[in-house]
């Protein structure tokens, strides 16, 4: 069985040792020492000044819609996981969906523009599979009608704008440390802002909204994460380089293998280099990708449509709307198995077998 994805996982040993330490210390959670120390080193290796680490990329969106007093209409895309509109609607604000460029799949800055009302608050983009949106085209629309700017970067770990991290664009950016992910810490997210002031509320927010033994500074929840997680993100950020190294050779090696599949990847942004956390293609036609999926389970080679089906037309606690080329792009999308563990021969035996459906 080939699945579409598997968690990086380290050499057991060397995990071992953190958790020797928490049985030592018995602290398992409220920001214990590894939670703190893996803070330090992301901001590093992120080139940062400011981040937490939360429960899950899901609280990080809530988390920041909150910190940011939002209200009314939000402005995001209709190709995310269902997390980015959940959280909006969950917030108590209202999602409006802007179509996607057909090339980038990102959310479509002239789009946005458009769905403009005077109810509008903020925007929320998605960094599709870590692909930067066009953040200055977003960033002029934000500052010209006053608007905030959140981005879910849940894919985007280690993408560089021109040496600048894609997570210092807009008010926050959010991030996703699922164990499915690039980088991982089993469960858990990261909340990145250039603010002091207002991480210095997102702190509180993450812990109740307790400033004192006896004080509230802010409404909060629990958005912390324990030290069995810490450590499994502090093992894995040793390996980083290395699991990138890993899967852009993989993913060169299906770009060789599929040239003559009928399908395009998306198109990356040109200052930005690929952090390779998903292979996603975009089929000729949905018919293809049907028959494709179809046979390739047979095999047990397990591929995924993501994002499918479209949120602006699925969701059953939102007005249904359709939007052509979210609509379109979602029916013809397919995710390959990529992971550190998959093999050059693996994704050779996936390609073949892909062409020979093709071709039938």
């Amino acid at each position: 069985m080939i699945p579409v994805t598997k968690p990086f996982l380290p050499p057991q040993g060397e995990y071992q040792k953190y958790l020797d330490n928490i049985w030592k210390r018995q602290w398992l959670t409220n920001m214990g020492p590894l939670a703190s120390q893996l803070e330090m080193e992301l901001k590093d290796h992120l080139k940062v000044n400011h981040l937490l680490f939360v429960t899950n990329g899901t609280v990080a969106i809530q988390m920041a819609l909150k910190a940011l007093d939002i209200k009314g209409e939000i402005i995001t895309t209709p190709f995310s996981f269902i997390a980015t509109t959940s959280s909006i609607v969950w917030e108590g604000c209202i999602p409006v969906f802007a179509d996607i460029d057909p090339i980038s799949l990102n959310i479509d800055p002239s789009k946005i523009e458009e769905a403009i009302t005077a109810n509008t608050t903020a925007i929320l983009a998605t960094h599709v599979y870590g692909n930067p949106c066009d953040v200055e085209a977003i960033d002029r629309i934000a500052k010209k009608h006053n608007l905030k700017v959140i981005y879910d970067a849940a894919h985007a770990f280690g993408v560089e704008i021109n040496g600048k991290s894609i997570f210092e664009y807009g008010d926050i950016s959010t991030c996703s440390l699922h164990a499915t992910k690039l980088y991982h810490s089993v469960e858990g997210g990261l909340i990145i802002t250039k603010d002091a002031d207002l991480l210095k509320k997102l702190a509180y927010i993450r812990n109740f909204g307790i400033s004192g033994f006896d004080s509230f500074a802010e409404l909060g929840l629990n958005g912390k994460n324990s030290e069995f997680h810490a450590a499994m993100g502090l093992v894995n950020l040793k390996y980083i380089q290395e699991i990138h190294g890993k899967r852009k050779a993989l993913a060169e090696w299906y770009d060789e293998k599929l040239k003559n599949l009928k399908a395009v990847k998306p198109l990356w942004h040109s200052d930005a280099e690929e952090n390779y956390a998903y292979y996603a293609i975009v089929l000729e036609s949905e018919d293809l990708l049907l028959r494709l999926k179809t046979e390739m389970d047979k095999f047990e080679v397990f591929t995924r449509r993501y994002f499918y089906p479209s949120l602006a037309s699925a969701l059953p606690y939102l007005p249904k709307l359709e939007l052509p080329i979210t609509e379109d792009i979602s029916k013809r999308v397919l995710c390959l198995p990529l992971y550190y563990d998959l093999t050059f021969e693996e994704v050779e035996f996936i390609a073949r077998l892909m062409l020979r459906i093709q071709n039938n």
